[in-house]
């Protein structure tokens, strides 16, 4: 989506937390609440979680969907879940429909990523576009205004063999504490109370 310079949105500095982190959902939402406060002009919050369930360490993304869908009430458009993803083969496709179908959105793009040993189990949140597939070697559309990842297992080397091979403890944490963070942020933009985030269970 294209906007004029008075509708762009303040670049907020990135998040990066832990997952092992006690405070790391509660993190996660306050950082979330000012980035969904930034976007006032968007009609609706659309969260598109990429990845596959056939591979272990790629399916962090379905499984943050599948979690979000779990909360109730949800004021935000999940796509990509486990029973249905969004991954490589559909990507273009569930794009144009989420075009169609929310086009004043805010689309925050959500996915596993590879990186240094230091940095595995960190999620960050970062401005502009998620390029799926990038590390490993796949040419995908750019996906969000802003873009959420975890950091499942080191990269630079066999990746498709690392994420078949990453633990499924980590990711599964990972995907519960994403999942939690956007869904205390979105009841706090939605109530317009940025001060209450440790008010919601986990």
């Amino acid at each position: 989506m294209n906007l004029s310079d008075n509708c762009k949105e303040q670049l907020l500095p990135p998040l990066k937390v832990d997952y092992r982190n006690e405070t790391a959902v509660d993190q996660l939402a306050q950082h979330l609440v000012q980035r969904f406060h930034s976007h006032m002009y968007s009609d609706e919050i659309v969260i598109v979680c990429i990845g596959t369930d056939r591979s272990t360490g790629d399916a962090l993304g379905p499984l943050v969907g599948s979690k979000l869908l779990s909360y109730k009430p949800l004021p935000l458009h999940v796509y990509g879940t486990l029973e249905d993803p969004v991954h490589a083969m559909n990507l273009s496709e569930k794009l144009e429909a989420i075009r169609q179908e929310h086009p004043h959105s805010l689309i925050i793009a959500i996915d596993a990523c590879l990186g240094q040993f230091s940095n595995v189990g960190n999620i960050n949140v970062i401005d502009g576009p998620l390029k799926p597939g990038a590390g490993v070697k796949k040419e995908l559309p750019a996906v969000g205004t802003f873009h959420i990842t975890g950091i499942v297992n080191v990269g630079g080397f066999m990746e498709y063999f690392v994420l078949q091979n990453t633990r499924l403890y980590v990711v599964m944490r990972m995907a519960e504490i994403i999942a939690a963070g956007l869904f205390k942020a979105s009841l706090l933009h939605s109530s317009g109370d940025s001060q209450r985030v440790s008010a919601f269970p986990e």
